[in-house]
């Protein structure tokens, strides 16, 4: 399973770190993604969402 948000798609960002001594190597910056269960039209399954789906409310978290 990919590493993205399935409400906004939010997925992996990439770029360079860069050191004191202004070495670029590629690194990654992962979403917050959380495997929660959440009310789909009136069924309950899981779903990856990334934090800021969940904290805006644009899931329904199952009880």
């Amino acid at each position: 399973m990919s590493r993205k948000c399935e409400v906004c798609g939010k997925g992996q960002a990439s770029g360079n770190a860069v050191s004191h001594s202004n070495i670029h190597t590629r690194r990654k910056w992962n979403a917050n993604i959380q495997t929660v269960r959440i009310n789909d039209g009136g069924r309950v399954r899981k779903a990856s969402v990334c934090t800021r789906c969940l904290k805006s409310g644009k899931v329904n978290r199952a009880v």
